[in-house]
Order: structure tokens, then sequence, then C-alpha cells
């Protein structure tokens, strides 16, 4: 039996290669728990402003909250308190300093978020109540037209079977990312260059591809990006960036997302270097796994911890 990877309808007619219905290559239907397409490699982004050339989410500016506009009377209030300690004396001098802890709408300031050396904010604790550690070997399919994969000590090991082109797996429904910690172990087999990367996809539609997000890296060169999918499309929400968080060559790499209900948070081996605003993930999306190029990736430790 053979089955569409666009709309998902099944034919009985083995020798049939084509969809009747939209034209897609037909593949062979499978009880694995994950489904997989492979899309042509779509124009790129290029990073420099200076070029001129954005698409319409490229732009991380586009995802940054407005700071709210502070309220000038504090700067009064401050003021008569500071002619009440000259004229008082000091007496008034703890009163003061509690006054000038509050923000305008009342509330104490909150203590800042202890940080690294460098002034980078530590990563946010994340409850991890229940994980569901995912079995990779039954993502392994027999046959695809798209891409190679296969299962070996402990590692499954995908990518497309053409440069320039990208190949992702996408879970069943069980396996949603909202309000998770997602995390996974990869690692560039054979320290081979890849333009468009390899990692983690979330917030996934179940059919590849269609609506989501992928957290990718490049160790080559140690940068990492974020795109976001829409059918036939790959569009850029954060463009390539270089992070000494990436540990180069073959070397392993884990990748987290920690979701929240106003932003998303993407870490690499312990260390926060973005995050975003999720407007254009799918609801009740799924994990997934993004491999480009023809490069040989290994992923291990595929887990949800909610």
């Amino acid at each position: 039996m053979k089955i569409c990877p666009t709309c998902r309808k099944t034919y009985s007619d083995d020798g049939l290669n084509f969809c009747l219905d939209d034209g897609s290559v037909l593949t062979l239907a499978s009880d694995n728990n994950a489904q997989t397409v492979m899309m042509n490699q779509p124009p790129f982004t290029d990073p420099n402003p200076a070029q001129g050339v954005r698409t319409s989410y490229g732009d991380q500016a586009g995802y940054s909250m407005q700071p709210q506009k502070s309220s000038k009377v504090w700067m009064w209030v401050l003021g008569l308190l500071g002619l009440l300690v000259l004229v008082c004396g000091g007496g008034l001098g703890a009163f003061f300093i509690y006054v000038a802890s509050i923000t305008p709408d009342g509330n104490k300031t909150p203590t800042p978020s202890p940080t690294r050396q460098g002034g980078t904010p530590s990563p946010t604790p994340f409850p991890r109540d229940q994980v569901q550690s995912i079995d990779l070997e039954s993502w392994v399919r027999a046959n695809s037209d798209f891409g190679n994969t296969s299962y070996s000590d402990g590692e499954f090991l995908i990518s497309s079977k053409k440069k320039g082109f990208y190949y992702v797996v996408a879970a069943t429904d069980e396996y949603k990312t909202e309000l998770a910690s997602t995390s996974v172990v990869v690692r560039n087999v054979n320290d081979a260059s890849s333009s468009l990367g390899y990692g983690l996809v979330f917030h996934s539609d179940p059919r590849p591809l269609q609506k989501g997000y992928a957290f990718i890296i490049d160790s080559k060169r140690q940068r990492y990006r974020v795109v976001r999918h829409e059918p036939g499309k790959e569009i850029d929400v954060v463009n390539w960036t270089n992070s000494s968080a990436i540990k180069p060559g073959s070397a392993e790499n884990k990748l987290e997302v920690r979701d929240s209900a106003d932003r998303v948070e993407l870490y690499i081996n312990g260390e926060l270097v973005t995050s975003i605003k999720n407007t254009h993930g799918h609801r009740g999306g799924v994990v997934g796994l993004y491999s480009g190029d023809a490069v040989s990736v290994a992923f291990k430790d595929l887990e949800i911890a909610k």
C-alpha cells in the first residue's frame, strides 16, 4: 500500500507512483510512529542587512516586546522626600530606600536574576516531573525516496539523499512540545559541511513541514538558526548566528527547547542562546528531527519533559 505524504490518501495499487489528487510522489505506507518529508532548499535569506534581503519573519526584532512606558510620578515623590530628608534629617532614610524600591504600579522591584560570568542570564529552572523518552529506533524508514535513516549503537542516523535538500521526520500526536522542555543530543558524524544545518523540530504539525519551527545548528561553523515552515516554504526567524556554546566538529551537542505561555527559550549545551515568541507554531504541535544537505547526522536521547 502507498500513501500520499501531502494529503495522506492511501492507494492499494503498488504500481501507482503519484497522488491522483495533488500529484505528490507516493511513499510506502508504514506503521512507524513518525512521518517524513523532504523539501527542496528554499532561497536563502541573507543575514546581512546591508544587502536589503530579509523575509517578513527573518528579523528577530519583529518578535521583541515593546517596553512599557514608565510613569514620571515617582520622580516627583523622590524629589519631595529628598527635600524632607534635608529639612528633617536622616530619620526618613529607611523610608526613602523603601519607596525607591517600588515600581510605578505599586509592586516591589524584582530581584535581578543571577548571571553567569560575562553577564549572560542563568538558565530558567524548568520542572521535569514527567519525562517521555522517545524510541528513535522505531523511526527508521525501510524505504524512502527522500532520505536515509538507520539505527546503530543507540543513535538514530538521518540524512537527505541530495545536497540542497532537507529531510524532516515528525512524531505522531502523543509527542507534543507545548509547555514542555524538549531536548535531543545531536552530532555531525563526519564533521561535514552543511549550509542548511540539522537539529530539533518543535510545535510541528504531525504532517512534516506544514507548520512549525526548527532549531538548527551547524557544528562545523559553530552557528545556529531558527526557522519556521509553511507548505513549500522555509522562513528564517533567527538568521545564522555564531555561538561558542556549540561544540565543534563531530562532538555531541545537546539542543533544548523550553516552551512557556509567553515565549520559547532555546538552549545549546545548557546555555540560553536566544528566545522567540510562538506566533506560528501548530496548536498541539509535536517534536521532530531535521537534517539538511545530505550530511549524516546522529540523534539520541530525544525527550519531552512536562
